[in-house]
């Protein structure tokens, strides 16, 4: 729970609400203190800055970056889904290893 908590709700991992409340600031006094409400916001608060009395735009922490290769199959495994659909994958093999063997030529000995 935080220091200071005037709410606090119930349950395990017991927080204050104002943990789960945004703060909201007008946009002077979001410039004025601008680098303290990055420092929250990288600690997990969300800041809402208001123009006028309504909310304009809210400072969150930016999520992480999708790591798109990690979970990307490698080698020949990368390419096997785009090998189920194609309907001459067998004939094709086929062919391939029929060229094969009548391509191979005993090695010349001397």
């Amino acid at each position: 729970m935080s220091a200071g908590c005037r709410k606090p709700l119930e349950g395990p991992g017991t927080r204050c609400h104002s943990d789960l409340v945004a703060e909201t600031l007008s946009v002077a006094e979001a410039k004025r203190r601008f680098s303290e409400l990055i420092e929250r916001v990288q600690r997990g608060e969300q800041i809402i800055v208001a123009r006028r009395g309504r909310p304009a735009v809210a400072l969150v922490a930016p999520e992480p970056p999708l790591d798109r290769h990690r979970d990307r199959p490698l080698g020949l495994a990368a390419i096997a889904g785009s090998l189920a659909d194609w309907t001459g994958l067998e004939a094709a093999v086929e062919t391939i290893y029929a060229e094969r063997r009548r391509d191979r030529r005993a090695p010349r000995l001397r």
